[in-house]
């Protein structure tokens, strides 16, 4: 052994930029090891990555693969139980859980890929 650290583990690739619906959001499996998945929304060039699990009870958010949007596309929806969450921070602004927070995740875009940071990856 040299006596070297390990290098840090590199940043998980989840998909292009493009992939992912201008005012919609995707869905994205666990990493190995992890319980819950993620789930990133972009509006223009804003990307919001976060972890998919409800603060209230921890199922996930979604009813239906990559629908975590209301009707109008303006919250995230718990599928549960209606509660309503806001797109730029995850704060639960109206359900069981007002007041809680989603799970924010590092992220970074490099040459239209959306990575984000393995050990908050969910």
């Amino acid at each position: 052994m040299s006596g070297e650290a390990a290098p840090p583990p590199s940043w998980r690739p989840l998909c292009r930029l493009e992939e992912i619906p201008d005012g919609g959001a995707k869905e994205f499996a666990p990493s190995s090891g992890s319980h819950n998945g993620l789930f990133a929304i972009r509006r223009g060039g804003d990307v919001f990555v976060y972890e998919n699990s409800c603060p209230h009870i921890g199922v996930p958010l979604n009813w239906a693969p990559d629908r975590f949007l209301d009707a109008k596309g303006r919250h995230i929806v718990c599928g549960t139980h209606g509660a309503l969450f806001r797109i730029a921070d995850g704060m639960c602004f109206k359900g069981p859980c007002t007041g809680l927070p989603l799970t924010a995740i590092p992220f970074r875009v490099e040459d239209g890929v959306l990575l984000v940071d393995p050990e908050g990856a969910g």
